[in-house]
């Protein structure tokens, strides 16, 4: 289990990448990034930042190489959020959650019957009309 500043420093991160993502970062092969966990070594010295991206794959690692071309920015922005010894490295890593769920979705949606429609002859009573 993680300790309680492990765990302040991991949010703490997550909002500052994401924050950064949003409104610092120009580089042109970042776009529909979103931040959606981040994990800190106990140490605190790594740090590895999951996010989901848009696209398909190829627009997918060219944004991870974005993200990771802009991490010693990131890091600096961290370094002010946080006090600690070490800024922690970090590494972005792809997650496939996101899109997981999506497609447990439509193989659900072809596996399931489709709800029964009420019929069309049924009329509504006279309390509702009014």
């Amino acid at each position: 289990m993680s300790s309680r500043r492990v765990l302040k420093a991991a949010e703490a991160i997550r909002e500052v990448v994401g924050m950064a993502i949003l409104a610092d970062l120009r580089d042109p092969r970042i776009a529909g990034v979103t931040v959606t966990k981040v994990e800190v070594s106990p140490d605190m010295r790594q740090a590895k930042v999951y996010v989901s991206i848009m696209g398909d794959e190829a627009a997918q690692n060219l944004c991870l190489h974005g993200l990771q071309s802009s991490a010693g920015y990131l890091q600096q922005k961290i370094a002010k959020r946080i006090d600690t010894r070490y800024t922690p490295r970090i590494t972005f890593l792809l997650d496939m959650g996101v899109k997981k769920s999506i497609a447990i979705a439509r193989l659900l949606e072809n596996v399931l019957p489709e709800e029964l429609e009420q019929p069309a002859d049924e009329e509504p009573d006279e309390d509702s009309r009014e």
